[in-house]
């Protein structure tokens, strides 16, 4: 920002010139004050200079019969999990209003380390979707974990030198965090020296635990699905992520979180996030919609997908309209239905019935290179899966990607839906492969596998016999990463993603038709219509989700901390 920029943005205020761009008779949400009101919004160099009756712009738009709000923000977001590029996600979510996302790429850093988070960087540079990052923190999750890279404060702390880098991401450690693990307090630290946002993963911690979280400055959730979990981090100052994803759907437990003086402490989040669920529901914009069908002030729900996390990421510009803001804005229809006209990032217009051109960003070719070469291990057998006695059973919730622990089961039984389930480590040539069983999630015949398997993302494969888990896994291999479906030994669906083995090189409608196909043939092996067939999977192995999950060296207890077998 120079001298002659400001003094331009003030002359356009003092209407001594036309703005670049003035929004006429608008209707907009104004959430400092939560109502509706109108006025003139002028635009010049991307910020938003002023608001009255009777601006003049070298562009004008009429806002007759629409309502403007801020730019969507969504808080808490994977972007690996859309399977598809950045470039492609942004096509995606930028006509469903979203001009702002806060994303953790611990995915492909669980990958490839520190080399991951500068592919993103670089993936997401220049695209018409601001993409601001948090640091992963727990790369990997916990010390169980075998992933393909461990992260350590010091490799983290440069890039808080990053301007998109907004603090240190879900800090999933909360055990390491509350016993003052030496590392995970380096972290906690430099990310409160640097003047840093601390976000939060904590389900169900209680009261003291919870106390020593909050203090180490961990000052937001977004893993409630119960709203009593929800109010008592609240109570202790923590902002909610209020999360509606592909695998977790939290939004209807927490609507009246909305509903009362703690609206203010809540934001919208997807977490994790389908290409058929962005192409077929939308993105922030769908959760507010559902917020009101649920009953929640339309208001309420826009200032929940905007200024909320704005505020809570000291994004000081971002999420409301009024004079100095960035000109990031969402024209809608009205605010109940919250159809999307109309998309302004900085000041430009991106979408207006018809998506602008994006430029795919160029990434360094080593990183590219590096991204497509991360399968490390060798072919396997059905003899691999094999394992004598009783193991723990782990029972699947349908909507959730918390698991209930089912005791023990001897072994495969289709009639009562006991499967077996193992995670297959593909990073270090370890020859490592963690086995146990699983409920509730009705496959009938055949395999499913998957290398998206959170959050070290080795090989996670469900199937009816040893022989079919093989196939499954060795299929995956030779697609160098993606989710197989496989039935008598034989592929019959597959999507490779061979970037990292997290992400697609096609657009994200070429991702999902795959994607279907894969998810159709699960369905008719059996997987059960209640859950997401490979979404679900792939938490089945993140050893910070209650209750059990399977990693590469048996079933761990997340409540016991400990392995069963």
């Amino acid at each position: 920002m120079t001298v002659s920029d400001k003094s331009r943005q003030i002359r356009a205020a003092m209407r001594q010139e036309k703005a670049e761009l003035v929004l006429k008779n608008a209707s907009f949400v104004n959430v400092f004050t939560k109502e509706l009101m109108k006025g003139d919004i002028a635009i010049t160099d991307g910020v938003i200079v002023g608001i009255c009756e009777d601006y003049e712009g070298v562009k004008e738009l009429d806002m007759q019969g629409k309502v403007v709000c801020p730019g969507l923000i969504d808080g808490h977001i994977h972007l690996e999990s859309a399977a598809v590029m950045p470039v492609e996600f942004a096509r995606a979510v930028v006509p469903h209003g979203t001009t702002t996302v806060v994303t953790d790429p611990h995915e492909i850093a669980n990958v490839m380390g520190t080399d991951g988070i500068r592919y993103m960087l670089e993936a997401s540079e220049g695209l018409p979707l601001d993409v601001r990052f948090m640091l992963p923190s727990c790369v990997p999750a916990t010390p169980f974990d075998e992933g393909g890279a461990a992260l350590k404060a010091e490799d983290i702390e440069p890039f808080y030198q990053e301007d998109r880098v907004l603090g240190l991401a879900e800090l999933m450690n909360y055990v390491g965090c509350v016993q003052q693990d030496e590392d995970v307090m380096k972290k906690v630290t430099d990310a409160v020296n640097h003047g840093k946002i601390l976000d939060g993963h904590a389900p169900f911690l209680p009261g003291a635990e919870l106390n020593a979280y909050v203090t180490a400055g961990v000052y937001s959730d977004h893993e409630c699905s119960d709203l009593e979990d929800a109010k008592q981090k609240l109570a202790k100052g923590q902002y909610i992520m209020i999360r509606e994803g592909t695998a977790a759907q939290n939004l209807k437990a927490l609507l009246p979180l909305l509903m009362s003086k703690t609206a203010d402490r809540c934001m919208f989040a997807t977490d994790d996030k389908h290409p058929s669920d962005l192409l077929t529901k939308g993105h922030i914009d769908y959760i507010i919609r559902e917020a009101v069908k649920g009953g929640v002030d339309p208001i309420t729900a826009v200032c929940a997908g905007t200024c909320h996390a704005a505020r809570y990421f000291n994004m000081k510009t971002k999420g409301a309209i009024a004079p100095g803001y960035d000109a990031d804005l969402t024209i809608v229809d009205s605010l109940e239905s919250f159809q999307v006209q109309t998309v302004i990032q900085h000041g430009q217009i991106v979408f207006d019935g018809q998506l602008c051109d994006i430029k795919t960003p160029v990434i360094d070719s080593e990183l590219s290179r590096e991204a497509l070469d991360t399968f490390h291990l060798d072919r396997v057998s059905a003899s691999d899966f094999l394992k004598e006695g009783s193991l723990p059973l782990i029972g699947m919730i349908p909507g959730e990607i918390v698991s209930k622990n089912c005791g023990y089961a001897d072994g495969v039984d289709i009639s009562k839906d006991i499967l077996k389930i193992a995670v297959v480590e593909r990073h270090h040539h370890t020859g490592h492969v963690g086995i146990g069983l699983i409920t509730g999630y009705g496959l009938q015949a055949g395999a499913v596998a998957t290398s998206i398997a959170h959050d070290s993302h080795n090989i996670i494969v469900i199937g009816t016999s040893e022989e079919e888990m093989a196939a499954a896994v060795n299929a995956l291999i030779e697609l160098k990463g993606g989710i197989v479906v496989v039935k008598d030994g034989e592929l019959v669906a597959g999507l490779p993603l061979p970037v990292a083995g997290l992400m697609s090189t096609v657009s994200l409608e070429d991702t999902n038709r795959m994607l279907d196909e894969v998810k159709e043939q699960a369905y008719l092996l059996g997987v059960q219509h209640e859950i997401d067939p490979f979404m679900t999977l792939s938490f089945m192995s993140l050893p910070v989700i209650p209750s059990l999950r399977v990693l590469t060296q048996g079933v761990f207890d997340v409540d016991a901390w400990k392995y069963l077998c």
